[in-house]
């Protein structure tokens, strides 16, 4: 089966899949004892009484990932509340314990099934290519080049966004630096060459069928179980994401090179965002920036700790320590990743997006990487 054909089985099966996915989604609402996603506050009687409390349901990222544990579930559990004097209440539930699919999501969103959620744009991408345009693999070696690239493609992200799918893009969240994790020897991305790798989106596998390995798509559920059954070589994560699932314990041979950083962004459903008052809107849109910085900053942290626990450096603080020989970054290994996002990864990006990406591209990233697309 080609990768193409793989691809479309992969959104078929998401689509007869997101009914399922709104339904167990509308039993965990039922559970929490919530009618809706987002209910509008009480407007102020004649007396000028105070209004009732704003109950939102959020879907977060990864369960069970600092992202989510230090950052997410703090923010709409607790500091909210706090700074809104219990006027505003949030639960919230990621999205992979919930019964989602993360290529569900933005669909899930347009729907209303959905009123508050965070996609990963990894996944996503098989639904809305453009969105891939923030990080193609080998595009951003380091997290300056990842920022630098998000913002010069946030406007047009709010726009395409608002406009194909009718939701409000409110934040842009970045995972750790998702690398090469093997458990055979590697010395560079060329003694890839037959294995097969796990990876979690069509531009990922591009890239390796370039490097002439074998492209797996595996959910990050079942990155462990298919590693345990010795029916992947090597896969693609986040350095401390891979560290907290155990990988570092299957595997033995690290190699650092930034494929891509695990972008995801968090949005409402138009309707949903239109229906709260003018004061809660501003009071999230206040403080998300400060969410959205202190995810990035863990980002950067757990990119160069990951790599540290992983191989048992003592620089380890947060992970578990591994023993894993990290292989040479090399300037040669950088140079191909560079090579492979112009010849390989940009063109069949171009095939699944078409001309609206190309000028895209050109009106926005082409001035920053210094590549222009070809139509």
């Amino acid at each position: 089966m080609s990768m193409k054909q793989l691809f479309s089985l992969m959104l078929m099966r998401s689509r007869t899949r997101a009914r399922w996915a709104s339904a167990q989604l509308a039993l965990w609402l039922l559970t929490a004892g919530a009618g809706a996603m987002a209910a509008t506050a009480v407007a102020p009687g004649p007396t000028g009484a105070a209004t009732a409390p704003v109950y939102l349901r959020i879907v977060g990222g990864l369960g069970g990932v600092n992202q989510y544990t230090r950052h997410e579930e703090p923010f709409w559990a607790r500091t909210l509340p706090r700074l809104s004097g219990g006027q505003l209440q949030a639960e919230i539930v990621p999205f992979d314990r919930a019964g989602i699919r993360g290529q569900d999501m933005l669909r899930l969103l347009q729907s209303g099934a959905v009123a508050f959620g965070t996609a990963l744009v990894n996944l996503s991408s098989a639904q809305d290519p453009l969105l891939a345009a923030m990080d193609l693999p080998g595009m951003n070696p380091d997290i300056a080049s990842l920022r630098r690239s998000v913002a010069a493609l946030r406007p047009a992200m709010v726009a395409h966004l608002r406009e194909r799918f009718g939701i409000e893009l409110l934040a842009v969240y970045a995972y750790p630096a998702q690398v090469l994790f093997c458990d055979k020897p590697l010395s560079s991305l060329a003694d890839l060459r037959g294995r097969r790798v796990r990876v979690s989106s069509a531009p990922i596998a591009d890239l390796f069928e370039a490097l002439r390995a074998v492209p797996v798509l595996v959910s990050f559920a079942d990155i462990m179980p298919r590693m345990r059954a010795a029916s992947l070589d090597c896969v693609v994560t986040g350095t401390m994401t891979g560290n907290t699932i155990g990988l570092h314990e299957l595997t033995s041979h690290l190699h650092p090179a930034a494929i891509t950083w695990g972008v995801s962004i968090f949005a409402a459903n138009g309707a949903a965002w239109a229906a709260l008052a003018p004061q809660t809107r501003q009071l999230i849109q206040r403080q998300l920036p400060q969410l959205e910085q202190a995810v990035w900053e863990e980002a950067e942290r757990e990119t160069t700790e990951g790599l540290a626990c992983n191989q048992g450096d003592a620089r380890c603080s947060s992970g578990r320590r591994g023993r894993m020989q990290r292989v040479p970054d090399s300037p040669a290994d950088r140079q191909r990743l560079r090579d492979l996002l112009s010849t390989a990864v940009l063109p069949r990006w171009l095939e699944r997006c078409g001309t609206p990406c190309a000028t895209l591209w050109n009106g926005a990233m082409a001035p920053l990487i210094g590549l222009r697309a070809n139509p």
